[in-house]
């Protein structure tokens, strides 16, 4: 029987205080966040590190002092290699914390598989995302024939799990606005052919589609900006704040994060349901993020398979039309 590797992609996280600072300062390097020349990239890197520290580390104290990311991906890994059966060995790397694409690369290479799938766990395609994490693992040149997913924004069983998930809150306010909310994009990179916000809409589309008559008012909307750099838009702030005015409750979906983090546990379940009580929301509710959902782990086995399949692709192609391969 074949062994085949898949390697969860995602973000990473400070597992603890001492980490904030170091992880903010690994992100904000990343030439996708930042599209600034070197050194010009890592020294204000260092200064915008150095500067978010202390307010990123009360956010991550709230967390309980580091983020649940790693711990999430590893059971969405665990749950995703039970799924696929026998001949699968499921990993993890993360972008900007451990375990880092060269720590899983030698346990990908110890493993000794005769084929790699690589997922990532954003399901719309970004380059400040997907392609910077397939980027710095293409650096690590293995070899080893490798299939890309490359995005799944309308993905059947992700989309089906979204929909079971907004059923359920709906039924706990019917009549609710829905705010499917985002992270939000430097408006300059999405205008220039970043696919995200795109994708974002057609997973929005998908579910209404499956949800049929049963699909209440809603909106696209972004949240977590930072810096004074125009953003992708409505803000997530605003529309909660227009729904006060109009004495609407709502019904927040975090379309694009599959796993609970401080944009989720923090930003929508603490700053933004305050902001909603200030603004009189009659009902503020948070659908939770997919995370082990059986529904979205059987289609990301579904995806596996699929790409067990193809041919091995080229690591930076763009990706078009949500192709399985970018």
């Amino acid at each position: 029987m074949s062994r085949i590797a898949v390697v969860l992609l995602n973000l990473g996280g400070p597992g603890d205080q001492a980490e904030v600072r170091p992880f903010l300062f690994s992100m904000f390097r990343d030439r996708a966040i930042l599209r600034l020349p070197q050194p010009f990239r890592v020294m204000l890197a260092w200064w915008i590190a150095k500067k978010r520290a202390p307010v990123a580390r009360e956010i991550y104290r709230a967390l309980g002092g580091g983020s649940p990311i790693r711990e999430e991906t590893e059971a969405q890994a665990t749950a995703l290699e039970k799924e696929l059966g026998e001949g699968y060995k499921v990993f993890i790397a993360m972008r900007y914390t451990a375990p880092r694409a060269a720590a899983t690369a030698r346990d990908v290479r110890a493993y000794a598989p005769q084929r790699l799938i690589l997922l990532p766990l954003y399901p719309q395609f970004s380059t400040a995302t997907t392609a910077s994490s397939l980027r710095e693992w293409k650096e690590m040149a293995l070899g080893i024939p490798a299939a890309i997913v490359c995005c799944y924004p309308n993905q059947k069983e992700f989309i089906a799990a979204h929909v079971a998930l907004l059923r359920e809150a709906l039924a706990l306010a019917p009549g609710a606005r829905v705010l499917f909310s985002a992270h939000g994009l430097p408006r300059r990179i999405a205008e220039n052919g970043d696919p995200y916000v795109s994708q974002i809409k057609q997973s929005v589309e998908a579910i209404a589609a499956v949800m049929g008559a049963d699909m209440p008012e809603h909106v696209i909307c972004y949240q977590s900006r930072v810096g004074r750099l125009e953003w992708t838009g409505p803000a997530t702030e605003a529309e909660i704040a227009r729904a006060g005015k109009q004495g609407k409750s709502l019904i927040v979906v975090p379309v694009s994060f599959v796993s609970e983090h401080a944009e989720t546990l923090v930003e929508l379940d603490r700053d933004y349901a305050d902001l909603a009580k200030r603004c009189g929301v009659p009902r503020y509710i948070r659908v939770r993020a997919l995370g082990t959902h059986p529904l979205f782990i059987a289609g990301l086995a579904a995806l596996c398979r699929q790409a067990a399949a193809s041919p091995a692709c080229t690591l930076l192609k763009p990706c078009i039309n949500g192709a399985a391969c970018y």
